[in-house]
């Protein structure tokens, strides 16, 4: 699984624009935030339902299919064009938000808590399995660490544990991870090899101009090079 787009909706036209390349790199899972909790209530919440409306509009017109966060149970009704629920790091362990969005039909991509233990992300996950799920996917996206020159600390030690102790599939996020648009390339090889059976990356035409996570996003060249990477993966492993 190779997921790929900006961080969030800003505008039908700008995610139009990202959607449409991602397509054409051959790229199935075509990824934006329409609800997007932030540490701060003056930064950019995300254009909410009306940012849904232009997934499920962009979805029509480009066959992707489309990953998103959800942060309300009770906004699952919003989500009937959405083939991807995203659970993102600050509800791992809301676990009525869990046990409610199981019920649904939908992929469930499960982010790991940044101040969770392998063992707490599991449980997450099992919560999930254990009320219906049918399809989960789980997210190293990185912990906080007291080191500070990246965003997270990106623990892919989690990918080989998880694939030795469990039967989900975990995909990797160097984006979260790292902070750094620098170090999304480097973190994908480091990922492949560890065995992650896909990425998650932000990309934007003009990663400068994003209003959220601009340092971590990358650009459209860089992507290329991430796809190449996934598409390589069977080599990283033979390392």
């Amino acid at each position: 699984m190779l997921i790929a787009g900006p961080c969030s909706v800003e505008n039908y036209e700008k995610t139009l624009t990202d959607a449409l390349y991602v397509k054409s790199c051959g790229i199935e899972y075509f990824r934006a935030g329409a609800f997007k909790p932030r540490t701060h209530p003056n930064s950019f919440q995300g254009l909410r339902e009306e940012g849904l409306e232009i997934l499920s509009k962009i979805k029509k017109e480009t066959q992707l299919k489309i990953v998103t966060e959800i942060v309300d149970a009770e906004h699952l009704p919003l989500y009937k064009d959405i083939d991807v629920l995203q659970v993102g790091t600050r509800n791992c362990q809301n676990f009525e938000l869990l046990k409610k969005i199981a019920k649904s039909d939908k992929t469930i991509l499960l982010k790991r808590g940044f101040g969770m233990t392998i063992e707490e992300f599991i449980g997450s996950a099992n919560y999930l399995t254990a009320y219906g799920a049918k399809n989960v996917v789980l997210c190293e996206r990185g912990i906080r660490t007291f080191e500070n020159a990246t965003r997270n600390t990106l623990d892919l030690a989690a990918v080989p544990i998880i694939h030795n102790t469990t039967g989900y599939e975990i995909i990797v996020d160097p984006s979260h991870g790292t902070g750094r648009q620098d170090l999304v390339i480097p973190m994908s090889r480091a990922a492949m090899a560890a065995g992650a059976d896909g990425l998650i990356v932000e990309c934007t035409k003009i990663p400068e101009m994003a209003l959220t996570d601009k340092q971590q996003t990358i650009n459209y060249d860089q992507l290329l090079e991430v796809k190449k990477i996934y598409e390589s993966r069977n080599r990283y492993l033979s390392l």
